[in-house]
């Protein structure tokens, strides 16, 4: 998977896929896009002590970096569990900005976040545990339940398979009771699967889009 660095327009670094002509995150602002989607609509609008987070599509390390640097405000015990079928070499992640432009106080635990071993978890402070699976999500069997989804994969054009009511039927069932699923599409199709499935659906203003989705389980 050949990836070329790009700068999105809020000078935060983002990858572009050159064989599948997609980016790792909006153009119109990495750091942006993933405070909006994720910190804000999921992460703060859960408000639990204890809180279990799922990513897929890990990626660049930014949601879970995001969460560890909110949580440093907040204080809850945060376990993290991010899903990636592609780890990115850290030879290309060390070349990202977000923690030498826009987190500089906190910029050594982006390094903890991305040399901690995969299918490991590991204590990146003590209030906030992480583990990194490579593993394809379809299949992936949880040992566990979660509060909160954060659904980062590619678009659905691109990475159709990833977006299946069969998917998100798994996603809902390891999800707690009020658990929360949030991603950035809010494709026509995928609101109707996620209906189906039982989701609450609530759609919420972003800057650069018309609305993204707030899935809650019932």
């Amino acid at each position: 998977m050949k990836r070329k660095l790009i700068i999105t327009d809020d000078g935060s670094h983002t990858f572009f896929i050159e064989n599948l002509k997609e980016n790792y995150h909006s153009t119109f602002g990495a750091v942006e896009e993933a405070i909006e989607v994720f910190i804000k609509s999921a992460f703060l609008f859960c408000k639990k002590k204890e809180i279990s987070i799922l990513e897929i599509g890990f990626g660049t390390g930014l949601n879970a970096y995001l969460t560890f640097l909110k949580n440093q405000e907040l204080s809850k015990k945060i376990f993290y569990r991010g899903i990636e079928l592609y780890p990115i070499p850290y030879n290309e992640i060390e070349k990202l900005n977000y923690s030498k432009i826009f987190f500089q106080k906190n910029a050594d635990f982006f390094e903890k976040i991305h040399i901690s071993e995969w299918n490991k978890k590991v204590e990146i402070d003590k209030n906030f545990f992480l583990e990194k699976m490579e593993i394809n999500l379809e299949n992936y069997k949880s040992d566990k339940k979660f509060d909160i989804i954060y659904f980062d994969a590619f678009a659905p054009d691109v990475q159709k398979e990833m977006w299946s009511s069969e998917i998100f039927q798994n996603l809902y069932n390891i999800l707690n009771k009020n658990g929360i699923l949030t991603t950035y599409s809010a494709k026509g199709l995928i609101k109707r699967r996620l209906k189906k499935i039982g989701f609450k659906l609530e759609f919420l203003k972003h800057p650069h889009k018309r609305e993204m989705i707030r899935a809650i389980k019932n």
